[in-house]
């Protein structure tokens, strides 16, 4: 739990980041407006039409803006909130990502160039286990987002229909609807955002769409961002690591090591980031 002074700092950088991110919107409405403008005056269709192209680049970019300053704000309520009595755990980052999906369970997953899992910041306990089951499964909707680099929705029968393993087991969880948009920019695949049960349905992805742009453009690629969502982010380092001495044990593969890590975390009803624990301590010993 943080500190009085790292809870303040924490809403410091929020606030911060939320009035950086309004201020850009309303550069990017201002541009658009400009264009609108040219486009009413425009003395060819084609000038016309280029000019509102443009324009609605910008509209776009300015509602990511704006997006990403309402996430921050919200983040900054329930800070403040919460600093205020600290009777419930300390609130995520992810929470405020969850509830602007129409979902009190959302989690994203950032991925590798060769697409393996590396890091998880999830907005509650049924996000992380539905997530740890793609990673120990090797499917599920995140996964399928960032290789196919396209949104992906199930619920019911069709969860269970097409991922043979996680649907089953994700619905065990008391899951019944899944959606997951990949996190892209400029072709390259960084992760999804994943959402479970959200209020809305999940037949139309749109509603969240935005909101993993903000957070592909503004937290995760942003520059002034914070792709470990305020250390709510949990990284894969020490399952790659054990894997890497699977591998020199049993002179196999690193990724032949890292199924055997995932299958022994499956059959015992663990994470993958426990049997790497112990791996690393020398308590287990995998072949």
């Amino acid at each position: 739990m943080a500190t009085g002074g790292e809870v303040s700092d924490l809403i410091a950088s929020a606030e911060r980041k939320a009035s950086v991110a309004r201020v850009r919107s309303e550069r990017e409405s201002s541009h658009a407006e400009q264009h609108e403008l040219h486009a009413g005056q425009a003395p060819t269709e084609v000038l016309r039409d280029a000019h509102l192209r443009i324009a609605a680049i910008h509209r776009s970019t300015a509602d990511r803006h704006l997006t990403a300053a309402r996430l921050q704000d919200d983040y900054v309520a329930r800070l403040s909130s919460w600093s205020g009595e600290r009777s419930a755990p300390q609130p995520l980052f992810m929470s405020g990502v969850a509830a602007a999906c129409g979902t009190s369970s959302a989690a994203v997953t950032l991925v590798g160039a060769t697409l393996d899992q590396l890091g998880l910041a999830a907005s509650d306990e049924s996000a992380r286990a539905a997530q740890e089951l793609e990673f120990l499964l090797g499917e599920g909707p995140a996964r399928d987002a960032t290789s196919e680099v396209r949104p992906v929705t199930a619920d019911g029968s069709a969860l269970l229909d097409r991922w043979p393993g996680y649907g089953p087991a994700v619905a065990e969880l008391g899951i019944g609807a899944v959606a997951a948009v990949p996190l892209s920019l400029s072709g390259a695949c960084v992760g999804a955002l994943a959402v479970f049960d959200p209020v809305q349905g999940v037949t139309d992805p749109d509603p969240f769409a935005e909101v993993a742009e903000a957070l592909t453009r503004s937290m995760i690629l942003g520059a002034d961002g914070d792709p470990g969502m305020y250390g709510a982010t949990d990284l894969r380092a020490k399952v790659h690591q054990a894997a890497g001495m699977v591998s020199v044990h049993l002179d196999c593969p690193v990724a032949d090591a890292l199924e055997l890590i995932k299958a022994h975390a499956f059959a015992e009803g663990t994470s993958a980031h426990l049997v790497a624990e112990r791996i690393l301590r020398g308590e287990l010993r995998l072949g």
